[in-house]
């Protein structure tokens, strides 16, 4: 079905100035931070030989997660046909493209030494997962690049289900890759398990739709682009499943930890003893980021309002970026059990918990990040036609409405039509059926003024 919406290339207006001002300003954070550890080494953070993987790597991720979760908007138009959703299939792939752009810009300019990257894209082992991802996170671009173009196209349009099918496909592979970095680290007592990677694909859901539902927020109260009460209920209950989703994966990630004994120390770490990691576990991620969020959409007044749902969709935000923090650092942060059973004794304090505390140049580097994104996205909307013109109720309800048949359709339909007679009168009599001979006996019959034979 070809796309109905009118899209609409964004003016220039106070609120891209002060929105594009942010973006440059986290970007240009994010380039001194990268100029002074690069010149200064990485001393200079809060890493050390035992968290190898600090807050940039917690930024890099969330981006890498929202763009595979910002995608499904996409995806329940053209993959599952929920047609109130087609007018955002533009901005939900434009929106892919930039957060991933973000994340892994943080990576690359975190490693110290980034044009010892082309060593990593052209040498390749296949055991390591982290190869797998390049072509992951590559393809991933190239697969929405080219779905946004059939959604541009007209003449394509007939062609985005087939291509977002195959996107769709794609990203949940992506995600999957990314949450199996930690979960094919079998050495590490909070990463090795099979849960992690949907527990990152339900995530990504999550948190793509509530940074997607915050946009179209912005976009209504500051760029003038009306917000209908029915993509309002839609994100609720997007958000409300996806929440629900989350906790009950991660619930289920920690019973089976806590049954399997060799975990017990961590759990036990994890769940009372770990100190800023249990606050974020229980205070950011549970409360702030899980139970207040269901409290304001199972509120009757304020799930209803649209400030009321961005409130929601900020805290899940905040919630998820924590649940990352804790996965990502707290696991580095337990003691490895290099023998079990036995105590180690060295000058590499073995069986101590690390300490980490995150610099303001990590800081710095993760805002250029999203700097990045989002300038990527402003500029975009700035060129092309990505955003709907209304997303009152009256202009999601067109989507809804089915084209009306040209000439042209109708000869198709009458040709093929045709042509199906012609096919069922050119099939020989061995290959009828019983009860088309029956009906040509009787008809043969009738014509010759004899009764039918029973």
């Amino acid at each position: 079905m070809r796309d109905k919406t009118d899209y609409i290339i964004v003016e220039f207006s106070k609120a891209i100035f002060i929105y594009g001002l942010v973006a440059m300003s986290f970007i240009g954070l994010g380039f001194y931070s990268f100029v002074t550890l690069e010149h200064e080494g990485h001393w200079l953070t809060g890493m050390n030989n035992q968290i190898v993987w600090g807050l940039p790597h917690v930024f890099a991720i969330f981006l890498i997660i929202a763009a595979s979760g910002v995608l499904n908007i996409a995806s329940i138009s053209s993959v599952f046909n929920i047609k109130i959703y087609k007018p955002l299939g533009r901005l939900s792939a434009l929106l892919a493209i930039s957060l991933l752009t973000g994340g892994l810009i943080v990576l690359v300019l975190d490693l110290g030494r980034p044009d010892r990257l082309i060593v990593a894209m052209t040498t390749f082992n296949f055991k390591s997962i982290f190869a797998w991802n390049v072509f992951l996170y590559s393809g991933f671009m190239a697969v929405v690049a080219l779905y946004l173009w059939m959604m541009f196209e007209a003449r394509y349009n007939k062609f985005v289900g087939k291509v977002g099918t195959f996107a769709f496909a794609w990203r949940v592979t992506l995600t999957t890759g990314t949450g199996s970095i930690f979960a094919f680290l079998v050495a590490k007592e909070a990463y090795n398990g099979a849960l992690l990677a949907p527990l990152f694909i339900a995530l990504s859901l999550l948190v793509g739709t509530a940074f997607f539902y915050k946009i179209l927020f912005w976009m209504d109260r500051g760029l003038g682009i009306p917000l209908g009460s029915e993509i309002i209920k839609r994100f609720r209950k997007l958000l409300v499943y996806f929440i629900f989703t989350v906790f009950y994966i991660t619930i289920l990630s920690h019973l089976t930890n806590l049954y399997v004994t060799k975990n017990h120390g961590y759990e036990f770490f994890l769940l009372f003893s770990g100190n800023i990691y249990t606050f974020l576990f229980w205070g950011c991620q549970m409360i702030i980021g899980t139970l207040f969020p269901l409290l304001i959409l199972y509120n009757k007044k304020l799930s209803k309002s649209a400030s009321g749902l961005l409130y929601a969709s900020i805290l899940v935000l905040f919630g998820g970026f924590s649940m990352l923090y804790v996965i990502i650092i707290s696991g580095q942060a337990f003691p490895l059990d290099l023998f079990p059973g036995y105590i180690e004794k060295s000058s590499f304090f073995d069986g101590v918990e690390a300490t980490y505390v995150p610099s303001i140049y990590e800081f710095m580097l993760g805002l250029g990040g999203v700097g990045i994104a989002a300038a990527i996205y402003l500029f975009a909307i700035m060129v092309l036609d990505f955003t709907p013109r209304s997303l009152d109720n009256a202009a999601t309800a067109m989507a809804n409405v089915p084209e009306p048949v040209t000439e042209e359709q109708l000869e198709e339909e009458k040709e093929s039509q045709e042509e199906v007679v012609d096919e069922k009168s050119s099939v020989p009599p061995d290959q009828k059926t019983t009860e088309e001979l029956e009906t040509e006996e009787k008809n043969k019959s009738a014509d010759e003024g004899k009764p039918a034979e029973e």
